[in-house]
């Protein structure tokens, strides 16, 4: 029976965590898997209960965490050797960068017969400064040299990394997009809606638009908010904003609402109406999806954007910067109008102001999402395509 190692950098909220959850229950029989992962930022918000949910038990290496650290990440790769050791495994895969480094390291060292990277995103732009930058991408380099495979989660980014970062030539890296459970975007929508929209004091006629994901800069959120004050200053409806998720950012944002003139509301504190929200984490993401009208993204860069896709599941319109590989997730004109600056926040909000102002556009714009990701982001295609490519990986070890 083929043993599979999966390391994945945390369980935090995020596609990665279900990619590798998923991978790690529902692969094919003959496989068996150790899942193993880092531990989470005391920002985020944990992602356990998903792989609990599922029946799995994860490995916690604590020292593997997200900032670098050279004693806990000689000590991440030391736990990680001694796994290899007794485990044995015919493949280690790995899942974004910090897993990505120290288990390719042990694996490539303990002369593991595949060696297997999936890129949830990069760091290659919008995160560090240039010098910064080059150092990553030369340790990817090594790491690809080391690799048997690398998987991009979307065309955009394969190109990417081929042809724009070079690290690795194209025909080493495979396309596999992430997988996920959809169906509870479409069960009982009318419910949670109404649950959604009660919780949160908003009146049927109030049009409530949503931003989902970590507060860190990457994720942009000055341009939401410019763009919020733009439209609430224009907009002929009664418009509420909603900032879900938390993060390292949070108090920068709060600041910039306050230089806006934007009032805002942190629910977890107190039930108040405002044109700003802060609701935290939300772990039932499917009843936020129900209850907000219009969901926005306004990223540096993305790899495969989870949000996105829950978005279309829930038949909800999207308006997105586009950024990395999200024209492989949404379809630009049919299940969201995109904005092709990362900075113009005045394009951003006329994007929103067509669907504030135009509700016939917002359905038009909606309703056709799930027919796009049913099949296309189904964890069973998931694990179709991972299985192949094991299979495939293990015969040419033979």
């Amino acid at each position: 029976m083929p043993k599979i190692l999966r390391i994945i950098n945390r369980f935090n909220l995020g596609g990665p965590t279900y990619n590798a959850a998923y991978l790690s229950r529902y692969m094919p029989n003959e496989y068996e898997t150790m899942l193993v992962g880092g531990e989470k930022d005391d920002s985020e918000d944990s992602s356990e209960f998903i792989v609990k949910n599922l029946g799995l038990n994860p490995i916690i290496i604590p020292e593997m965490k997200r900032e670098v650290d050279l004693k806990n990440d000689f000590e991440a790769y030391r736990k990680i050797v001694s796994l290899i050791k007794e485990f044995k495994p015919d493949i280690v895969h790995t899942h974004a960068s910090k897993a990505g480094t120290i288990g390719r390291l042990a694996a490539s060292n303990m002369k593991v017969k595949a060696i297997v990277h999936t890129f949830h995103g990069h760091v290659f732009h919008s995160y560090f400064g240039k010098m910064k930058t080059v150092m990553y991408k030369n340790i990817e380099r090594n790491l690809a040299r080391r690799s048997s495979t690398i998987i991009a989660i979307s065309d955009k980014q394969k190109a990417e990394l081929s042809l724009m970062h070079r690290i690795c030539e194209p025909s080493k890296i495979k396309v596999i997009p992430l997988g996920f459970d959809l169906s509870r975007f479409t069960e009982n929508m009318d419910v949670k809606r109404d649950k959604f929209r009660k919780k949160y004091l908003l009146d049927e006629d109030e049009i409530a638009i949503g931003i989902i994901g970590r507060l860190v800069p990457i994720k942009n959120h000055q341009l939401f908010l410019e763009a919020a004050k733009i439209v609430l200053e224009k907009s002929n409806f009664k418009i509420r904003f909603f900032i879900i998720g938390d993060g390292e950012d949070r108090l920068k944002i709060e600041a910039k609402s306050s230089e806006l003139e934007i009032q805002f509301t942190d629910a977890m504190l107190e039930q108040k109406k405002a044109p700003l929200t802060f609701t935290s984490w939300i772990k039932d993401i499917d009843m936020a999806c129900a209850g907000l009208d219009i969901i926005a993204l306004t990223s540096l860069n993305e790899g495969t954007p989870v949000s996105l896709i829950e978005a279309q599941a829930a038949n909800k319109p999207i308006v997105s910067t586009n950024v990395g590989g999200i024209e492989n997730v949404v379809i630009e004109g049919v299940t969201a109008l995109l904005c092709h600056s990362k900075t113009d926040f005045k394009q951003f909000a006329e994007l929103v102001l067509q669907l504030t102002e135009n509700e016939l556009k917002r359905k038009e714009i909606g309703r056709v999402g799930w027919e796009h990701v049913k099949n296309k982001f189904h964890y069973t295609r998931l694990i179709r395509d991972m299985a192949f490519l094991y299979d495939n990986l293990l015969k040419d070890k033979v």
